[in-house]
């Protein structure tokens, strides 16, 4: 069947089998941590086959009703035997959402750092509307979002930026989104109208605050404050509510100002440094989060993931998957799970595929 091919079941099954024998060896309990390790991976690939099985049963049952509806052309049989079929289609989209999203963060919130490349004020308007895209996605998916910091550019549109997004999966799906966004367009800051390129950078991150701890010392801290230049009223103006930490050591710098008290908007700058200080040093050590510290590249030419052509002829084309979405506007009004969705699937399939 082509989804037990999809899901790997016959991979799975042998490898609970081999990691169960593992489990009977006398030495198991030698490494407390690797033999955790192991029941834990033995355990998430026994739910995935209990549930493929269970599954199957479904459909085989669903056949059967099907057969006797039709020999004996029983409408409420056929009724029943489509609802069946339609639970089936749901768990199978579930499981197949639990493929996509297994990484050990995924379920995480997420920190989002936008940033204008090459191109200007072109490319410093392309870095707000990414951060308009990102916040009306979220908007429609439910998920609370806030931009905690922002560095407005010289013209128009902003230099940086830096949201939280609070919701179940958040982190997950959003890693889809990290490289280098172009954008081709007539450039509105051209008096000649002419048709310019310009880029920016995504970067997500999981706020794994509450999973783990990480020793931020206070000689290791410089704290400015400063004056917001943000939105938030005349309070926030006319105090020094904003805070800038420097992390000394590693040179991070976080800064946060879309809070009225300077004590808010310090814990929220700690949170999103204690979230890149732990990218950082899983950057350094481990190979196993990759996915989480990212390819660095330059935010240019030939580094782009994805394409958002304007003119002469209005494309989005993703460049890791080859999906191309005519409807331009819907995906800069925050459409884009089409785009989160094809890549996950393609990053699955290649790590299942590489396990093989």
């Amino acid at each position: 069947m082509l989804f037990e091919g999809i899901f790997d079941v016959d991979g799975k099954r042998k490898r609970v089998a081999e990691l169960f024998e593992r489990s009977a060896a006398p030495d198991f309990w030698a490494n407390g941590e690797t033999a955790q390790s192991v029941l834990k991976e033995q355990a998430r690939l026994q739910k995935t086959v209990e549930s493929w099985d269970k599954q199957w049963k479904a459909l085989e049952d669903a056949r059967v009703l099907l057969e006797l509806g039709e020999e004996a052309k029983d409408d409420a049989t056929l009724r029943e035997a489509t609802q069946e079929a339609e639970k089936l289609g749901s768990a199978i989209a579930q499981m197949e959402f639990s493929r996509m999203l297994s990484g050990e963060h995924d379920r995480q919130n997420a920190i989002l750092d936008i940033n204008a490349g090459a191109g200007g004020t072109d490319a410093q308007d392309w870095a707000e509307m990414l951060m308009r895209m990102y916040l009306r996605w979220a908007q429609e998916k439910g998920f609370k979002a806030e931009v905690v910091d922002v560095q407005a550019g010289e013209e128009a549109g902003i230099k940086s930026a830096e949201i939280t997004i609070e919701g179940e999966w958040a982190y997950g799906l959003l890693r889809a989104e990290d490289g280098v966004h172009r954008l081709v367009r007539i450039s509105p800051f051209d008096a000649n109208a002419r048709r310019q390129t310009a880029f920016a950078a995504v970067k997500s991150m999981p706020d794994i605050e509450q999973d783990i701890k990480i020793e931020v010392r206070d000689e290791d801290l410089r704290v400015d404050v400063y004056r917001s230049s943000g939105a938030g009223g005349q309070h926030v103006n006319k105090t020094e509510s904003a805070v800038r930490l420097t992390h000394l050591p590693s040179g991070i710098v976080v800064a946060c100002q879309n809070e009225r008290s300077q004590h808010k908007n310090k814990a929220t700058a700690m949170r999103i440094l204690k979230a890149k200080l732990y990218e950082l040093e899983q950057r350094k050590q481990q190979e196993k989060f990759s996915a989480i510290a990212g390819e660095k590249k330059a935010i240019e030419w030939g580094s782009q993931i994805r394409s958002y052509v304007l003119a002469p002829y209005r494309l989005v084309t993703d460049h890791r998957t080859d999906l191309k979405v005519g409807n331009v506007d819907a995906v800069l009004d925050g459409k884009i799970d089409e785009f989160i969705s094809a890549y996950l699937l393609q990053q699955a399939s290649e790590k299942e595929q590489s396990k093989a």
